[in-house]
């Protein structure tokens, strides 16, 4: 489906956003959850599973619902595949932006994360956990993609990663809030950025981009 001729860069801000806003959806879950006694502060592995699993498939569908939604109103096919070749120096800055998030994420976490959270959370809790991420991870490729091409519609310029940047100040800075912690605010609205420079780096090919955001966002 080609793109239609009266989309508008608020158009595309605007799914965006819808994709931003659908994080929101665990931050709903708590209160339902509190109703029947559970917290999450004492939430027992089942119940912190359930958490888990009950937050994936609202951000699954949430997100596949966006998709939909995005190729209605643009033509825009998010799973047709990209054709231009990626160069090599551009996926050797796709490693270094593994060795940086590693690196930060090291410094961050007193180690290596996923090591840690194995450590910490058993092998179950861990599998559960980290399927919660590869949902994360898709609902923050879809900010990525649709904020980029919002932006890009206005400033004509495809050089400047301004999903990542509208990522930063969305999902990034939710953390604040959520994390209650300013320092992992700034360092998930500086992932945002990089995210957003992965995206452009594999030439805007959003499966790369989701498989390589995924892996970054989990370690």
């Amino acid at each position: 489906m080609k793109p239609k001729n009266n989309v508008t860069g608020f158009t595309f801000l605007w799914l965006a956003l819808y994709a931003a806003a659908a994080f929101l959806f665990e931050i709903l879950l708590v209160p339902i959850e509190e109703f029947f006694g559970i917290s999450l502060n004492q939430a027992s592995p089942a119940q912190m599973i359930g958490h888990w699993i009950v937050t994936s498939l609202g951000w699954l569908a949430l997100g596949l619902a966006i998709i939909a939604l995005g190729k209605k109103q643009t033509g825009l096919d998010l799973l047709k595949g990209n054709k231009k070749r990626v160069s090599v120096w551009q996926w050797l800055a796709v490693i270094l932006s593994f060795v940086l998030i590693t690196l930060v994420q090291y410094w961050d976490w007193k180690g290596f994360k996923i090591l840690i959270e194995f450590q910490h959370l058993g092998w179950l809790k861990f599998v559960f956990q980290y399927l919660y991420y590869i949902a994360e991870s898709f609902l923050i490729s879809l900010v990525l993609v649709f904020g980029q091409k919002a932006f890009e519609l206005w400033f004509k310029n495809d050089k400047i990663p301004y999903g990542g940047i509208l990522l930063g100040l969305t999902w990034g800075l939710m953390h604040i809030l959520s994390k209650g912690s300013v320092l992992t605010g700034i360092l998930t609205c500086l992932a945002g950025f990089l995210f957003g420079s992965v995206y452009l780096l594999v030439n805007k090919d959003y499966k790369k981009t989701l498989v390589i955001v995924t892996c970054l966002f989990m370690l």
